[in-house]
C-alpha cells in the first residue's frame, strides 16, 4: 500500500499523539471522531496535514492502523502494535503504552544530543579563542619585539606564520569553520549523525557501555508494550530486536529467542542470553512467576534509563572541567611563550 506522505514523525510527537488517542478512546470515542476533535486545536510542527490525511482515510471506512499506515508519517513498529490493539480490543492500553515506550526515547535521544553537543560546542570555543590569539595577539606581540630590536622565540614565530597564513586566507577558513559548524549540527540533529557517532564511541570504552544500557533500557520498554498488548513472548522479542540499534543486544536477544523456542522459559532464557545482570534477571523471574512481567519490564526500563541519565551527566562533568584545563594550558603556552622572553628583555634594559 502506498504512502501519502513521506515526514516522518518525531518521538516526542508521536508520543503526544499516541498519549491523546488513548486518552479518547478510554472515554469511548471512536478513532474517527477523536482526529476530528484533535484537529481543533493539535498539529505537528504547525502541520496538520497528517491529521486531515488519517481523517479523510478514516472517512473512507478504512481502519485505524491502515490509515496511519498510508500517512507514511508513522515507524512500522507502531502501526503494526495498533493493529494488535484493535484486533485484541485493547486500543486504549496499547496507544497509551505507545506513549510511554516514545516518550521515553525521546528522553534517552534528547540526552544523546546532550551528550553530543556540549564537548562540540567547547571544542569549537577552544579553536576560536586560539584562533584569535594567533592572528590578533601575537602580531602585537611581534611588533612590540621588532621595536625593541629583537625576535620571538621559534615556537611564537611558528605560531604568528600560522596566524598570518590564517590572515590571508581567511575566506578558507571561514569556510572551513561552515563545515565544521554544519558537521556539528549533522552530529547532534540528525539520526545519521548519531549513528556515526555511535560507531565512533563503540571504540570507547565508556561510551559503549553507555550506549549498552541504552540498549537494554530500550529492550525493556519495548518488553512492556508488547506484553501489555497481550503479545506472547517469542513474537515480542522478534519485534523489540528492530528497535534497540545496538548490535550486541540484537545478538542476546536472538539468543534468547533461540533458547525460548529450545524449551527454556523466558526469565531462564534471558539470564543465559545475559541481557540483565543477575539482580534484574531475578526480577524477571519473579514477574513471570507472579504474572507481571510487565510492570517488572517497566521498573526495570526505568533504571536503567535513570542511570543512564546520570552517567551521561557524569561524563559531561567530567569532560567540562578537562576541556577548559585543556584550553587553559594552551593559551597560557601561548602567551608564556611571548611574555617570558619580553619580561626578559625589559628586566635587562631596567
Amino acid at each position: 500500500m502506498n504512502s501519502m506522505a513521506e515526514k516522518k514523525l518525531s518521538d516526542y510527537e508521536i508520543s503526544v499523539f499516541c498519549r491523546q488517542m488513548a486518552m479518547l478512546i478510554k472515554a469511548g470515542i471512536a478513532p474517527l471522531e477523536g482526529i476530528e476533535i484533535m484537529l481543533q486545536d493539535f498539529k505537528f510542527e504547525g502541520d496538520d496535514s497528517t491529521l486531515k490525511t488519517i481523517s479523510q482515510i478514516l472517512s473512507s471506512g478504512e481502519r485505524f492502523h491502515v490509515a496511519l499506515q498510508m500517512t507514511g508519517a508513522f515507524p512500522s513498529y507502531v502501526i503494526h502494535m495498533v493493529t494488535i490493539g484493535e484486533e485484541s480490543g485493547n486500543l486504549d492500553l496499547v496507544m497509551d503504552s505507545l506513549a510511554d515506550y516514545y516518550e521515553q526515547e525521546d528522553t534517552i535521544r534528547t540526552n544523546i544530543s546532550s551528550a553530543i553537543s556540549y564537548p562540540l560546542i567547547m571544542i569549537g570555543m577552544m579553536i576560536v579563542v586560539i584562533i584569535v590569539l594567533i592572528t590578533q595577539v601575537l602580531p602585537i606581540f611581534g611588533q612590540v619585539f621588532a621595536q625593541l630590536g629583537t625576535s620571538m622565540n621559534s615556537f611564537s614565530r611558528s605560531l604568528l606564520a600560522v596566524g598570518n597564513a590564517l590572515n590571508r586566507y581567511s575566506i578558507v577558513f571561514i569556510a572551513i569553520m561552515v563545515i565544521f559548524a554544519a558537521g556539528c549540527i549533522f552530529f547532534v540533529k540528525t539520526k545519521k549523525g548519531h549513528d556515526i557517532f555511535r560507531t565512533i564511541g563503540m571504540h570507547i570504552p565508556p561510551i559503549r557501555k553507555i550506549y549498552g544500557e541504552i540498549a537494554t533500557a530500550r529492550f525493556a520498554n519495548g518488553m512492556v508494550l508488547t506484553l501489555s498488548s497481550g503479545m506472547d513472548t517469542y513474537e515480542g522479542l522478534r519485534l523489540v530486536s528492530k528497535l534497540v540499534e545496538y548490535k550486541d543486544m540484537v545478538v542476546k536477544i536472538e539468543t534468547c529467542r533461540s533458547l525460548i523456542a529450545a524449551g527454556d522459559s523466558f526469565p531462564e532464557a534471558v539470564k543465559e542470553a545475559g541481557i540483565f545482570n543477575k539482580f534484574y534477571s531475578r526480577m524477571v523471574a519473579i514477574g513471570f512467576q507472579s504474572g507481571s512481567m510487565d510492570t517488572v519490564m517497566q521498573q526495570i526500563a526505568r533504571k536503567y534509563t535513570d542511570e543512564t541519565q546520570r552517567k551521561m551527566y557524569n561524563f559531561i562533568s567530567i569532560l567540562e572541567p578537562t576541556l577548559v584545563i585543556i584550553l587553559s594550558l594552551i593559551v597560557g603556552l601561548i602567551l608564556l611563550s611571548v611574555i617570558l622572553p619580553l619580561m626578559g628583555i625589559m628586566s635587562s634594559i631596567g
